[in-house]
Protein backbone atom coordinates (compact mmCIF):
# COMPACT_ATOMS: atom_id res chain seq x y z
CA UNK A 1 0.00 0.00 0.00
CA UNK A 2 1.02 3.37 -0.49
CA UNK A 3 -0.19 7.10 -1.19
CA UNK A 4 -0.25 10.66 0.64
CA UNK A 5 -1.08 10.69 4.35
CA UNK A 6 -1.25 6.59 4.32
CA UNK A 7 1.17 6.42 7.36
CA UNK A 8 -0.94 9.41 8.95
CA UNK A 9 -4.05 7.30 8.85
CA UNK A 10 -2.76 4.06 9.80
CA UNK A 11 -1.68 6.05 13.04
CA UNK A 12 -4.93 7.11 13.28
CA UNK A 13 -6.53 4.31 12.71
CA UNK A 14 -4.55 2.58 15.71
CA UNK A 15 -5.47 5.44 18.13
CA UNK A 16 -9.09 4.01 17.29
CA UNK A 17 -8.22 0.86 17.42
CA UNK A 18 -5.81 0.55 20.78
CA UNK A 19 -3.36 -0.79 18.36
CA UNK A 20 0.62 -0.03 19.57
CA UNK A 21 3.12 -0.42 17.10
CA UNK A 22 4.67 1.52 14.07
CA UNK A 23 4.16 2.40 10.84
CA UNK A 24 6.95 3.77 8.53
CA UNK A 25 8.05 3.81 4.18
CA UNK A 26 9.68 1.09 3.03
CA UNK A 27 12.79 1.82 0.68
CA UNK A 28 10.37 0.29 -2.04
CA UNK A 29 7.96 3.06 -1.48
CA UNK A 30 5.12 0.79 0.45
CA UNK A 31 4.30 1.02 4.08
CA UNK A 32 4.97 -1.31 6.32
CA UNK A 33 3.02 -1.67 9.55
CA UNK A 34 3.95 -3.45 13.02
CA UNK A 35 0.71 -3.63 14.80
CA UNK A 36 0.10 -4.99 18.83
CA UNK A 37 -3.39 -6.04 20.45
CA UNK A 38 -5.68 -8.67 21.02
CA UNK A 39 -6.62 -10.86 17.39
CA UNK A 40 -10.41 -9.14 17.42
CA UNK A 41 -8.87 -5.39 17.40
CA UNK A 42 -6.26 -6.10 14.79
CA UNK A 43 -8.45 -7.68 12.66
CA UNK A 44 -10.76 -4.86 12.75
CA UNK A 45 -7.42 -2.42 12.28
CA UNK A 46 -6.80 -4.17 9.38
CA UNK A 47 -10.04 -3.95 8.37
CA UNK A 48 -10.04 -0.06 8.50
CA UNK A 49 -6.36 0.22 7.14
CA UNK A 50 -7.47 -1.99 3.87
CA UNK A 51 -9.82 1.34 3.11
CA UNK A 52 -7.18 3.75 3.18
CA UNK A 53 -7.18 7.12 2.82
CA UNK A 54 -8.48 9.05 -0.52
CA UNK A 55 -5.00 9.67 -2.06
CA UNK A 56 -3.89 6.52 -1.43
CA UNK A 57 -3.84 3.41 -3.34
CA UNK A 58 -4.26 0.17 -1.09
CA UNK A 59 -2.78 -2.93 -2.63
CA UNK A 60 -2.65 -6.60 -1.48
CA UNK A 61 -1.53 -6.21 2.20
CA UNK A 62 0.96 -9.10 3.32
CA UNK A 63 0.13 -10.16 6.70
CA UNK A 64 1.77 -12.43 9.08
CA UNK A 65 0.64 -13.00 12.78
CA UNK A 66 2.51 -13.97 16.12
CA UNK A 67 1.65 -14.28 19.34
CA UNK A 68 4.45 -12.95 21.83
CA UNK A 69 5.66 -10.32 24.50
CA UNK A 70 4.05 -6.99 23.30
CA UNK A 71 6.76 -4.68 22.23
CA UNK A 72 5.66 -1.21 22.06
CA UNK A 73 4.24 1.25 24.05
CA UNK A 74 2.20 3.31 22.02
CA UNK A 75 2.13 3.55 18.24
CA UNK A 76 4.57 5.84 16.39
CA UNK A 77 5.33 6.91 13.18
CA UNK A 78 8.37 5.96 12.37
CA UNK A 79 11.02 8.12 10.10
Amino acid sequence: MQGVGMRWFVHQCAGRHGVTGTVRNAADGTVEINAEGDAEVLVAFAEDVRSGPVSARVEPIDESWSEGPARYAGFSIVG
